[in-house]
C-alpha cells in the first residue's frame, strides 16, 4: 500500500496538475499582511519557479541567468524542500500558489519570524492575458505598506534612541575634497548574507584629511530624520574611558562630519526616519615638515 511519501496523490496537494506553468512570485508577506516588519525588513518577492515533475522544482537562478532544477521533497504534512529551503504549500491551482516559507531547525518549524513568511505566485499567463498587468508592477509595496511606514516613522522619529532600518540607507556627500566615505558590503551568499544585511546593518568608513590630528572611532550611531547624528555606543576602547571617548566621537560626528559631508537620512517608501549605522571614523592630520 502507498503512503503519503511514496504516493503524491495521498497528499493534500499534488503538484501534477500545475506541471509545466511558469509563475512568478508577485507578493511576499508577513503573517500582518505588511511587505515590512518593525525593524524594517522588506520581504522581496523575487522567485520564478516552474513544476518539472513531482520530484523536480525549476527556480530562476539571478547568478547563473537561466532557469535551474532542484530536487522537490515531500517531507511531511503540506512541507516541502527545495533549494535549500522549507515551504508549507497552502494553495495550488493554475493560476497561482501560495507557500508559507518556513524555518525549520532538527526537523521542528521554527515558530519565530523566519516562519511567518507567505510567498504568492501567479502564473505569467495569468497576469499578461487575464490581469493584464506586469509582474514589476504587481510586486511592488502596497498603500497600506506605505501607511505603516508612515506610522513607523512618526513614532521613532520623537525620540534619538528609537530607530528601524532603511532600505535606502543613509548618505554621506562629501562638501569637500579632505574627505570621502566607503560604504562597506557585508553580503556573502556562502553564508546565507543577503543583500539586505546592506540595509539593515549599514557600515560606513569615513576619512577626512587635515584633521587637527590623528583619530580612529568606530561607532554605532543613530542618524535621524534630519541627517543628525547621535552616537550611542564606541567600540575598541576600554570600559572606563567609554564616556570621554564616547563625547570626543560625537564632537568629531558633529564638527567634522556634518560640516564637510551632506548626510542624507535614511528613508523608506521616500519617508526619511531615524536609522542606525555602524560608523568608522578616521582622520589624518597634517605631517608637518
Amino acid at each position: 500500500m502507498g503512503t503519503k511519501t511514496s504516493d503524491p496523490t495521498l497528499r493534500d496537494f499534488t503538484f501534477e496538475p500545475v506541471k509545466g506553468i511558469r509563475y512568478v512570485e508577485v507578493k511576499r508577506r508577513f503573517k500582518d499582511g505588511y511587505s515590512f516588519n518593525k525593524e524594517g525588513f522588506m520581504q522581496k518577492p523575487s522567485w520564478i519557479i516552474e513544476v518539472v515533475k513531482e520530484d523536480t522544482m525549476s527556480a530562476w537562478s539571478p547568478q547563473k541567468h537561466r532557469m535551474q532544477n532542484f530536487y522537490l521533497q515531500y517531507d511531511h504534512g503540506n512541507v516541502y524542500n527545495f533549494a535549500a529551503e522549507f515551504f508549507k504549500v497552502k494553495h495550488i491551482s493554475k493560476d497561482s500558489l501560495v507557500f508559507q516559507r518556513i524555518q525549520v531547525d532538527g526537523k521542528v518549524i521554527a515558530s519565530d519570524v523566519r516562519s511567518d513568511v507567505n510567498m504568492t505566485f501567479y502564473a505569467q499567463d495569468y497576469i499578461k492575458n487575464k490581469l493584464k498587468a506586469k509582474a514589476e508592477d504587481l510586486q511592488k509595496p502596497t498603500k497600506a505598506d506605505t501607511a505603516f511606514i508612515e506610522k513607523r516613522s512618526a513614532k521613532v522619529n520623537l525620540n534619538s534612541d528609537s530607530a528601524f532600518a532603511a532600505t535606502d540607507p543613509v548618505q554621506f556627500i562629501p562638501k569637500s575634497k579632505i574627505a570621502r566615505v566607503e560604504k562597506i558590503s557585508t553580503v556573502d551568499r556562502t553564508n546565507n548574507r543577503t543583500e539586505a544585511y546592506d540595509y539593515m546593518f549599514p557600515q560606513y568608513i569615513i576619512r577626512i584629511d587635515k584633521a587637527y590630528k590623528d583619530f580612529a572611532y568606530q561607532v554605532a550611531a543613530v542618524v535621524d530624520f534630519q541627517g543628525g547624528i547621535h552616537v550611542k555606543t564606541i567600540y575598541n576602547v576600554l570600559p572606563e574611558n567609554v564616556e570621554a571617548k564616547k563625547k570626543v566621537a560625537q564632537g568629531i560626528a558633529d564638527i567634522y562630519v556634518r560640516n564637510i559631508f551632506n548626510v542624507a537620512p535614511g528613508t523608506t517608501l521616500g519617508v526619511p526616519h531615524n536609522s542606525e549605522i555602524t560608523l568608522t571614523m578616521i582622520g589624518k592630520a597634517n605631517k608637518k615638515p
